[in-house]
């Protein structure tokens, strides 16, 4: 998919409609929900459920689905998150491609405010965050300093419930 794909214009806004908003509601609540079960739902056929997604799809506001972990469960008990300031926020493209480097770290964000970056990390334990911010983090160039804060607990987390 090229770049222009996933630009969205007012004109592809125009062209989504109360249909296509209640499948989206609906796969965003469940993602493995079936296209004829979405259609029994919002009442039309499995195939314009199918029709539509790939519509969607052409248009980048879908741009794939993902499989939610709970890293808990697997041993990976600590969530960071990392206010990155930079030498010079013209950096961030270059320091964005050598964080997407590093598998412990999930999200970066372009931010406003005094931090450049803001970053989500997921590690094992404080040992692995540590080796992480010294041997990884803290080695990537453009990054002046950073700092941390740990997770205790992540009450929510959901998308944005369209067209209610």
């Amino acid at each position: 998919m090229t770049e222009k794909n996933l630009e969205i214009d007012n004109a592809d806004v125009k062209k989504v409609d109360v249909t296509d908003l209640k499948i989206l509601n609906l796969l965003m609540q469940d993602a493995n929900m079936a296209y004829t079960e979405i259609g029994k739902r919002i009442f039309v056929s499995g195939g314009t459920v199918h029709v539509r997604m790939n519509k969607l799809k052409q248009m980048g506001i879908v741009r794939g689905s993902q499989l939610v972990i709970d890293h808990t469960k697997l041993g990976w008990d600590i969530s960071a998150f990392l206010g990155i300031y930079l030498d010079k926020s013209s950096l961030y493209a270059e320091v964005s491609k050598q964080l997407e480097t590093i598998p412990e770290v999930v999200n970066i964000h372009y931010t406003t405010g005094i931090y450049s970056i803001f970053a989500k990390i997921v590690c094992r334990d404080t040992q692995h965050l540590r080796e992480v911010l010294h041997d990884k983090i803290q080695k990537v160039s453009g990054i002046q300093r950073t700092e941390t804060f740990i997770s205790l607990e992540e009450s929510v987390n959901r998308p944005i419930p369209f067209g209610e």
